[in-house]
């Protein structure tokens, strides 16, 4: 796969050395991690490449993480494998479920509140990973839009919508 103009500039957009990372250095790294997981083709090139202890720890989230999250709902919204989307998914979902304690800073919205947003700004684009995706995919779609508490007066009902393909594990209409 290729990264698309929009990830490039989304990546761009962000001094990420003047970031922290989660491994305790700057963020500059984090654009190499996220375009060769984007590039992957199998697991073996992902090798060495993870977000994991960069943007989030065990749920803990860091300084790098929500425009992290912004540059992932940028990817969603391109042609990706199945494997790079799974990977960019499961790191929203940690995020997520790190960011939904979080409480906001004196400055602004603090940490899981910027997930949040960037997360929002993408709910429709989730939403339509979840109802056209795999069974796995839909529940955690709709994990990721509980914890970020995305959807406003809608995420009831798209939570119900993502749950129920979840447990009939369709994928765009047929079982799987």
């Amino acid at each position: 796969m290729v990264v698309s103009e929009l990830v490039r500039a989304e990546l761009g957009r962000v001094d990420w050395a003047s970031l922290e990372c989660g491994c305790g250095d700057s963020a500059e790294h984090v654009p190499l991690l996220i375009e060769a997981i984007i590039t992957a083709e199998t697991p073996r090139d992902m090798i060495g490449y993870t977000l994991d202890d960069h943007v989030e720890a065990d749920t803990i989230i860091f300084e790098c993480t929500p425009p992290t999250v912004g540059v992932i709902m940028a990817a969603l919204t391109g042609d990706l494998s199945s494997l790079a989307r799974d990977v960019l998914l499961q790191t929203l979902l940690f995020v997520a479920a790190g960011s939904s304690g979080d409480e906001p800073d004196p400055e602004g919205e603090g940490l899981g509140g910027g997930c949040r947003r960037h997360a929002q700004e993408g709910f429709w684009q989730l939403v339509q990973i979840g109802l056209t995706g795999s069974a796995e995919d839909a529940e955690t779609v709709a994990d990721i839009c509980e914890y970020f508490r995305l959807g406003g007066d809608k995420a009831a009902f798209y939570q119900a919508q993502l749950r129920a393909r979840m447990r009939s594990k369709t994928k765009r209409g047929r079982r799987t």
